[in-house]
């Protein structure tokens, strides 16, 4: 199974999953009988386990996948050097939108696509 976090309001996150439904890539998951799912995490918001999950798998801190540019980042003050990785994660969990996107699992391995051929890596 391949999993997708997505928004379709993200090009990145569109380009992303254009690559993973490319006839090519499409062969190749049907012949490894590999499913590709979607996930819209703004509709279905991830949980704390998942969000967890998902950091251990790009083997990063939450500082590193979180969106600096969006208004609840600065409005909370995110940014702050007290602010710990708990409250980062809780914010996220708040604002889905906070998450840095795509992400695509597959495995016990995640990238986040930017640029979009860093899907490439875990097929």
């Amino acid at each position: 199974m391949i999993t997708i976090y997505h928004n379709p309001r993200c090009s990145k996150s569109r380009q992303t999953l254009e690559i993973l439904q490319s006839e090519k890539v499409l062969e190749i998951l049907q012949s490894e009988k590999v499913d590709l799912n979607i996930v819209l995490y703004l509709e279905t918001p991830i949980d704390k386990p998942t969000l967890t999950s998902l950091l251990a798998k790009l083997n990063m801190a939450p500082r590193e996948i979180i969106r600096r540019t969006e208004s609840e980042f600065k409005e909370n003050k995110l940014g702050a050097p007290e602010v710990t990785d708990e409250q980062l994660i809780n914010a996220m969990i708040q604002y889905p939108k906070l998450i840095e996107r795509p992400i695509v699992v597959s495995d016990n391995k995640a990238v986040i696509g930017r640029p979009p051929e860093n899907v490439r890596e875990i097929m």
